[in-house]
């Protein structure tokens, strides 16, 4: 009978898992203080209750604030939308949510109202427990352009800060976990990529949307640009 102790010991843990297939071998991920975990817009609008509530969304809270005591260096993002802000639907006369239109930074799905400034809906989860988080990222605020990532502004060319902010404190790999997957949290986890970060994307500690392929696509989008997709067990 195979001695799985004596084979690990003979062969080392890296050629094991070349010989063993999946996750069974595969080294837990420790973060140190050149990683940071970012919290993507855990909002009550995005949870049950909430104008754009996410399916599940809650499921992510007590995932989070476990695997944020693993980290030195925790963002949060609010999504801070003004009062008749360009991506509500009901600003488009005639439009309903999740309908899609072309604005001058492109295409832009409708949403029902949501995160608008100073209102409980766009307050952060009362059960987040993330003590040591170190910045709050607010997107979304500018009237005439969305944000989606917590890097760059729906155009494509107007930053947040974030990424020189991380630079400057020599992180050089990031953590993404929120809501929803297909657009806040995908979108980030590519601009991340776009500014030189090794990237990660905790898989249960985010749910979707999927409206119209979304999820798909933005899982797709994520795998070609380099993102890795972990668990939150994964991290040690």
């Amino acid at each position: 009978m195979l001695d799985r102790r004596r084979l690990v010991a003979g062969l080392g843990a890296a050629a094991l898992a070349t010989l063993v297939p999946g996750r069974l071998w595969a080294a837990a991920i420790r973060p140190d203080d050149a990683s940071a975990l970012l919290v993507i817009d855990v909002q009550n609008c995005f949870l049950p209750g909430g104008s754009l509530a996410v399916k599940d969304g809650e499921q992510v809270v007590p995932v989070i604030n476990r695997i944020a005591k693993n980290f030195v260096n925790v963002v949060m993002t609010q999504d801070w939308h003004t009062p008749g802000h360009v991506s509500f639907a009901s600003t488009h006369s005639g439009k309903k949510p999740f309908e899609m239109i072309d604005l001058a930074y492109g295409k832009q799905v409708l949403w029902p109202d949501h995160c608008v400034q100073g209102t409980d809906g766009a307050a952060l989860s009362k059960d987040l427990a993330i003590p040591q988080a170190e910045l709050i990222i607010r997107k979304g605020f500018h009237k005439d352009v969305d944000s989606y990532s917590a890097f760059t502004e729906a155009d494509g060319k107007t930053t947040t800060g974030l990424a020189a902010y991380l630079k400057a404190r020599s992180v050089s790999r990031v953590f993404v976990a929120g809501l929803a997957t297909d657009f806040c949290v995908a979108w980030t986890a590519l601009d991340a990529r776009k500014a030189g970060f090794e990237t990660y994307v905790v898989e249960d500690a985010c749910r979707g949307i999927d409206t119209q392929g979304s999820l798909a696509k933005a899982w797709s989008d994520m795998d070609k640009a380099g993102v890795k997709r972990i668990q939150s067990a994964d991290i040690a």
